[in-house]
């Protein structure tokens, strides 16, 4: 297997997405979906008993491109627009437009809401499409419940109506029409239910739900509970139901999508085109930053160089972040709410992801300029004066109270140095109490590091909020070493990072380097803490009776408790099994301990 492949399928995401198979010459051989995209693409490459078609495009795939989508649901949906759109070899090519249902709301008067495979340009409202007629009848199902939509396909003119030709059928006399025919339902009290389907088919529940919530309470008011409990089942349909994909928006048509994720060294820049309401490409690039531009000048080059490359003649483009740019002939978009919005926060979504396959790969095939990047965005996050390349973390513990000790832990280059670890335990301080134990524990470890002339670390990580940090600090203070190391705080809670003389915590990215660095030491450091106590218990639990025993060593012990594993065993072992471990006269000495 190519080297460049083999490494792009340990850094593919175990998300739900599509998947596109490229041959040497770029041209694309194969879209698939998946649940997970990574476990599914892996199963091309490691299944022997793959059928002769499938073997010759495995042969064939020189790299693989990924888009990540919410669900599954999203995942069929796109890679139906993208076999459309691209016709790969590999690919059973789908169908029209008919392949699946819509919703649609006809333009007529007393609109019927009904599902079809047809789009017709009429002037009535589609939405969807729906995965299969399953979903889309439980759609309809869940609208007609709610409101008395009619089902007839009459033409409900106002001349029609007027001659009386038309009589109420079985729909209105079992509540689920209120009987336009025959003028017993007015058409503004009909078009007010349909705006109220019209925002549910678009995801949008918040007045459906306020009306809803609003006759309920009037009925509950009235001592109307009957039909108080009847608007209630309704709202628990609202709630239940999901709202549309986010893959496809058939009002949004000839717009191009651009999103930036970037860290210290490079701009992630995701471009999705969006044709007839569907995305029908995903591209992504990494820029190198050679000045530390900011993400403002690197998304303005890249709308650029794609649209450029990319032929791209869109009139609209949609953003991430608000830019001050201007290009001839086309308006730029930075969405704050609504289906822009959320096409927005797909491709960021995928740029994010990009940059994570391309760290892990960088991690693999380049260790050290992994760990510079790391060691420069810890120093810009932390505003620390430099890189943070010896770090210390603390964390205090205690066995129920007693015995309380400190563990250090020491990181290098962002990784572990286990050889360097130390356990602290409290000698000045009287019962559990973390603050004055930090600030002891702190004061005693950098006070002989001063003394030994020994380096000191680039960062101090106190497992601990605000308390423990200026508890830390007041011993660093008193060593005069305030200015000489940086020291933060991480409070569990919410994993907020403190800085001394600043009351306001430091909130980093959850998918952050920085803060993974500081909750690995953190909980590091808290692991070895616990490990140091459950050795002290053991020890003791085991040592209590033997230690008591006059003439009995540490050496002896350990050979007793290694040969018997308990004390109890060890009473109950034959004489002359305990004399081969350790000796007649320490056996004797044992025997006249256990005789009294």
């Amino acid at each position: 297997m190519k080297k460049d492949l083999e490494l792009q399928l340990k850094t593919l995401p175990s998300e739900p997405g599509i998947y596109q198979y490229y041959d040497k010459n770029n041209k694309i051989l194969y879209v698939g979906k998946a649940k997970n995209i990574k476990k599914r693409v892996l199963q091309y490459f490691q299944k022997d008993n793959l059928n002769g078609k499938t073997r010759v495009l495995v042969s064939k795939i020189h790299h693989i491109k990924t888009v990540v989508v919410e669900s599954e649901f999203d995942a069929l949906l796109l890679e139906n627009n993208l076999i459309k759109e691209n016709k790969p070899k590999y690919n059973i090519l789908l169908k029209d437009d008919k392949t699946f249902p819509w919703v649609c709301i006809k333009k007529e008067r007393f609109p019927r809401v009904f599902y079809t495979r047809r789009k017709i340009n009429d002037g009535s409202e589609y939405f969807g499409p729906y995965v299969n007629v399953k979903n889309i009848k439980y759609v309809l199902e869940m609208i007609r419940s709610l409101y008395p939509i009619r089902t007839c396909s009459l033409d409900l003119s106002q001349e029609k109506i007027k001659s009386k030709n038309y009589k109420v059928c079985l729909e209105y006399h079992i509540g689920n029409c209120l009987g336009a025919c025959e003028n017993l339902q007015t058409e503004q009290d009909y078009l007010k239910d349909i705006s109220e389907v019209r925002e549910i088919l678009k995801g949008n529940f918040q007045f459906p739900i306020e009306n809803f919530t609003q006759q309920m309470n009037t009925y509950a008011q009235q001592l109307e509970y009957e039909k108080a409990q009847q608007i209630k089942e309704k709202l628990n349909s609202l709630e239940t139901y999901q709202s549309k994909s986010l893959v496809v928006h058939p009002t949004i048509n000839q717009v191009d999508v651009f999103s930036i994720t970037s860290d210290e060294t490079a701009g992630f820049v995701n471009y999705m085109k969006i044709n007839k309401g569907a995305i029908v490409q995903s591209f992504t690039t990494e820029y190198r930053k050679i000045l530390d531009e900011s993400d403002d000048e690197i998304l303005k080059k890249s709308i650029i160089d794609i649209r450029t490359n990319f032929g791209s003649t869109s009139k609209e483009i949609f953003t991430s972040i608000e830019l001050d740019l201007e290009i001839p002939n086309v308006n730029l978009i930075f969405p704050k709410i609504g289906d822009k919005k959320k096409i927005v926060e797909l491709s960021l979504k995928n740029a994010k992801q990009y940059r994570i396959e391309q760290l892990k790969q960088v991690k693999i095939v380049d260790p050290e300029r992994h760990t510079n990047r790391i060691m420069q965005e810890m120093k810009a996050n932390l505003h620390l004066p430099k890189e943070p390349r010896y770090i210390e973390c603390f964390d205090n513990s205690n066995i129920q109270g007693t015995n309380p000790a400190s563990a250090c832990v020491v990181f290098k280059n962002g990784k572990p140095a286990k050889k360097e670890y130390r356990i602290f335990n409290i000698k000045t301080v009287e019962g559990p109490d973390d603050f004055a134990s930090m600030q002891e524990v702190i004061y005693r470890r950098y006070k002989r590091l001063q003394e030994e002339k020994q380096d000191f670390p680039d960062l101090i990580i106190i497992d601990g909020g605000k308390g423990q940090l200026s508890s830390a600090y007041k011993s660093l203070k008193e060593l005069n070493l305030e200015n000489e190391i940086s020291i933060i705080g991480i409070a569990k809670r919410l994993e907020e990072i403190y800085f001394p003389h600043d009351s306001i915590p430091l909130y980093l990215d959850k998918t952050s380097e920085t803060l993974k660095i500081i909750q690995q030491a953190r909980d590091e450091a808290h692991r070895f803490g616990l490990a140091h106590h459950r050795n002290r218990r053991s020890k003791s639990a085991f040592n209590s009776e033997l230690e008591d025993i006059p003439g009995f060593g540490e050496k002896t012990i350990e050979k007793l408790l290694k040969e018997f594993k308990s004390f109890k065993r060890i009473k109950e072992a034959p004489i002359l099994e305990v004399q081969k471990i350790i000796g007649k006269r320490k056996t004797d000495i044992l025997m006249n301990y256990l005789n009294k």
